[in-house]
C-alpha cells in the first residue's frame, strides 16, 4: 500500500473534523505533562470540543482551499488542534484559562466563524463571555427595559385615572 493511501484517511478525519465548525485554534502542547495533557483533554471533552494532535503535514493537506488555511503557516513544531462546532469562542476561552495555570501550552492561532486570529486575536477572544453568559446579560437588559416601561405606562394610567381636581 502506498504512503498517501496510508494518509488519506487521516486527512479525511482531519476535514470532516473541521468542516462546519466554528472555532478552530492551533495550540503548541510542548513541555506539558502526561497529567496536564489529561486534564486538558478532559476538559475539553466536558465542553464538546474535539481536541487532536496530527502530523503537521496532513493538517496542512486537511486545511487547503477551507477557511483554516490561514493556519497552514504555523505548522511548525508540536501542535495540536481544539475544533468547536457549537461555540465560536469556547476553545480559545478554555486554552487561554488553562494557559494561565499551566504556561507550557502556547496559543499559536485561531480562525474563529471564517476570521483569523493571531496568537493576541486568540486571547482577545478568550475573553469574551461564552454564549449562554451573552444570552442571560441580553434577556436581563431586556427585563429591566420592559420593566420600566411597564413602570411608565402603569403611572400614565394612573395620572388618567384621578379625578381631577376642580
Amino acid at each position: 500500500m502506498a504512503k498517501v493511501e496510508l494518509k488519506k484517511p487521516i486527512i479525511d478525519e482531519i476535514a470532516a473534523n473541521v468542516d462546519g465548525a466554528k472555532a478552530v485554534v492551533l495550540v503548541n502542547y510542548s513541555g506539558l505533562t502526561v497529567a496536564q495533557d489529561t486534564e486538558l483533554r478532559k476538559t475539553l471533552r466536558q465542553n464538546n470540543i474535539t481536541y487532536k494532535v496530527y502530523k503537521n503535514t496532513m493538517m496542512n493537506f486537511a486545511f487547503k482551499g477551507t477557511d483554516f488555511e490561514q493556519l497552514s503557516k504555523h505548522l511548525e513544531g508540536t501542535n495540536a488542534i481544539a475544533i468547536s462546532k457549537e461555540d465560536g469562542t469556547a476553545p480559545a476561552r478554555l486554552l487561554a484559562g488553562f494557559a494561565k495555570k499551566n504556561p507550557k501550552l502556547e496559543l499559536i492561532a485561531g480562525v474563529v466563524e471564517g476570521d483569523y486570529y493571531d496568537t493576541n486575536g486568540v486571547k482577545a477572544l478568550a475573553d469574551i463571555p461564552g454564549r449562554e453568559v451573552l444570552l442571560g446579560r441580553l434577556f436581563g437588559s431586556m427585563q429591566g427595559s420592559i420593566a420600566g416601561f411597564a413602570r411608565v405606562i402603569k403611572q400614565i394610567a394612573e395620572k388618567d385615572a384621578a379625578p381631577a381636581a376642580e
